[in-house]
């Protein structure tokens, strides 16, 4: 009777973090309800606590969707991030777009985060894949980084026309930022930017069918809150972005 009440106390706190979360994975929520669950008195390690998610049919299924958004632009630069260690915040943005669908078509976000942090420092929501969408991201970006020193920052992007575009190096010049690019149609060579576009959609449900524009402005606005402040990376031990850009 009491390990049944302990695992409904737990189930709980699950669905208490799926509420803001619900797609957080299971290693995440075992590292996030170590405290709530010490102060019930309840101690579950990891196996039996994805046994329990199993049982009661909490276990995040796997989701995969993708459209093109990248359509490469003529000018080339190198990958600066080849044999590079990051090692603390300023050092270097990745850039992405992906597209959300909604009843009156797709819209294109922009995405703009520090790679050592794993912090969105820039995103904008646009209805077409011109390069403003992407400049607005990158200026929210320096707006967010109230006056530190970005000289010398590497811009790390694909190949696509967005980032190519003159207006676009031209303001990467001006902050004496550094271009970086992957090589032409391997994602895996912007991989952070993929993931952080994954998990958006997977885990924050931008992957659903919005009714338009303004609707789906609101979930990514809460969807990048939520992933900047609250949600856990595994990368960052557990570390939430907000806590190591901002060195709290």
């Amino acid at each position: 009777m009491q390990r049944a009440a302990e695992e409904q106390l737990i189930v709980e706190l699950v669905q208490g973090i799926r509420q803001r979360h619900p797609r957080m994975g299971g290693r995440k929520l075992h590292h996030e309800l170590q405290k709530p669950m010490a102060a019930l008195g309840i101690s579950r390690g990891r196996d039996a606590f994805f046994d329990l998610l199993r049982a009661r049919n909490l276990l995040v299924p796997t989701k995969r969707s993708r459209r093109r958004t990248t359509h490469a632009g003529l000018w080339r630069c190198p990958n600066l991030l080849t044999d590079l260690t990051v090692t603390r915040v300023h050092q270097v943005w990745v850039g992405d777009i992906t597209y959300i669908t909604t009843e009156d078509g797709f819209v294109y976000l922009a995405l703009l985060t520090d790679l050592f942090s794993r912090f969105i420092v820039g995103f904008d929501l646009s209805s077409s894949l011109a390069v403003e969408g992407c400049a607005r991201a990158l200026e929210q970006a320096i707006a967010q980084a109230n006056g530190a020193d970005l000289n010398g920052l590497i811009h790390h992007s694909d190949h696509g026309v967005q980032y190519t575009a003159w207006p676009y190096r031209e303001r990467l010049r001006e902050l004496e930022m550094l271009s970086s690019m992957g090589e032409v149609g391997n994602c895996y060579e912007n991989a952070l930017a993929e993931r952080v576009n994954g998990i958006l959609k997977c885990e924050y449900g931008l992957d659903d069918l919005f009714i338009d524009k303004e609707q789906t402005q609101q979930a990514v606005q809460e969807a990048v809150w939520l992933y900047n402040y609250e949600r856990p990376h595994l990368a960052l031990n557990y570390g939430k972005p907000a806590e190591i850009y901002f060195g709290k």
